[in-house]
């Protein structure tokens, strides 16, 4: 066999062949397109997902009970009022003995006996009563539970703003790192094929086994499945982008970080801040606030109150009855001081009071694990965040490193003292440290996104500090 038989035989595939230069088409587009597009902040993405996330637009609507709720409570110790009206069919059947009837100009008998009846006559009654609550323990308690009620309404939806807007940066920066980890492969395809080539003509003139050639090959297919798996990647986070933003999916040019320096406050004011502003920590002590009015409610439901009352009647019925026809008609008023003591309701009272007391204990119990919860998520968060700033300090002069011994590595191979799998493993290691610098500094950012949501720090301000590590250039340009 022929030194160029076997040279044709190295070559790459044809399948692979289409599929290197459909790379470096792609990747000359992107060369081409990335100056002209208008790369998408992150202050930018959250003010799109602000108007369109579903979770949030939820939340919003879920907290419009607040202010109903607010108009119940102020409610419930203003005056009440009820007309009530009946008719129907009635009957009376009244007799007295013994009475004293007196009339002018018939004097005074005493003795005198009187009978009234009216048998299925039409009967009315009109009602008006207005009523004031004076002293009620159960609508006191009543009242602060709907202002409660309202108060986690509406921190339910401040909770769910900084949730959205830290699942906004998620989004964004998977996003960011996908599209990077791309143009790292596509990089390395370019350094590859240019790699077999070299080792194509070595072999060719004899400078250089088969072996070499081989090696290339065998890289340049794994890094084609890298790619296909990157590219698919990068579509559903789009995606995910796209359905959290609303805007549309090609024109998401989003930036990678180049930088992330940690916050600067302790751990330890942190931590005091997290107690004082967490939101899901004042979610929790609403709770428990609402477990203890319900079973002051409860407990309530035993006591004496007190009502002023004012209340009108009349009562008109007519029709026959053993006398011939007849009509009786009644009307009366009062205005006064209503005392209602509860006297027994069989048990149901104090099962409630009960139940209210389990209740509270629970949440409780809930709002302590809450506490215990958050000190250890604000701690990771702050350590993720220090730890990520070394990070990047170390994988940037691991990089540079690594970018020294790529140049010497292949200055080696020219000379003949390296191999060229030296050559691509060096390539490699480069790439591997790059992206690993890229996914420090990301993780670091979102360390402090998450930091911030765990004290209830999370606004427009931090993520707009935040913005200042961002490059000026969409991330997958090379």
């Amino acid at each position: 066999m022929t030194r160029q038989t076997i040279a044709a035989r190295a070559m790459p595939s044809r399948p692979g062949a289409v599929f290197l230069l459909k790379s470096v088409l792609l990747l000359a587009a992107i060369w081409v397109l990335a100056p002209t597009a208008q790369a998408l902040t992150l202050l930018q993405a959250w003010q799109a997902a602000e108007q369109h996330d579903s979770p949030l637009a939820a939340a919003r609507a879920a907290a419009g009970v607040a202010e109903p709720q607010r108009q119940q409570a102020a409610a419930l110790w203003r005056p009440q009022v009820a007309l009530t009206a009946s008719a129907g069919l009635g009957a009376s059947d009244t007799t007295m003995r013994g009475a004293q009837f007196s009339a002018p100009g018939l004097g005074t008998s005493s003795g005198v006996d009187f009978a009234t009846s009216i048998h299925g006559g039409a009967a009315t009654r009109v009602a008006l009563q207005a009523s004031q609550p004076l002293y009620n323990p159960q609508r006191r308690a009543q009242q602060r539970q709907l202002n409660l009620q309202a108060d986690r309404a509406e921190l339910a939806l401040h909770s769910a703003r900084q949730g959205a807007m830290l699942r906004t940066a998620s989004a964004y920066l998977s996003l960011a790192m996908a599209q990077e980890k791309l143009r790292v492969l596509q990089g390395q395809i370019q350094s590859v094929q240019s790699a077999a080539q070299e080792a194509q003509d070595r072999f060719t003139l004899g400078a250089a086994p088969i072996t070499a050639v081989h090696e290339a090959r065998a890289e340049l297919a794994q890094l084609q499945a890298q790619v296909a798996a990157a590219q698919a990647d990068i579509e559903t986070r789009t995606q995910a982008l796209a359905d959290t933003t609303g805007l549309p999916a090609a024109s998401l040019a989003v930036q990678l970080p180049l930088a992330a320096e940690p916050e600067p406050r302790a751990l330890a004011v942190w931590q005091q801040l997290a107690l004082d502003t967490s939101t899901a920590l004042r979610e929790q002590r609403l709770a428990t606030d609402l477990a203890r009015a319900a079973l002051d409610q409860s407990a309530a439901g035993k006591r004496a109150t007190v009502d002023l009352i004012a209340q009108s009647a009349h009562d008109r019925l007519d029709g026959h009855g053993d006398f011939g026809s007849a009509r009786n008609t009644s009307v009366n008023a009062m205005v006064g001081v209503q005392l209602t003591i509860p006297l027994s309701t069989g048990g149901m009272q104090s099962g409630r009071e009960q139940e209210a007391a389990a209740r509270l204990a629970a949440a409780q119990a809930q709002e302590d694990a809450t506490r215990e919860q958050l000190a250890r998520d604000v701690q990771t968060a702050w350590l993720a965040m220090h730890t990520g700033a070394s990070q990047i300090t170390a994988l940037q002069a691991a990089l540079a490193a690594s970018e020294l011994r790529q140049d010497a590595t292949h200055t080696g191979y020219e000379a003949g003292e390296r191999t060229l799998l030296d050559v691509l493993r060096a390539r490699n290691d480069t790439a591997a440290t790059r992206l690993q610098l890229s996914q420090a500094r990301v993780s670091t950012l979102l360390a402090r996104l998450q930091l911030a949501q765990s004290a209830g720090q999370l606004d427009e301000n931090v993520l707009r500090e935040v913005g200042e590590a961002f490059s000026t250039q969409p991330a997958a340009q090379p």
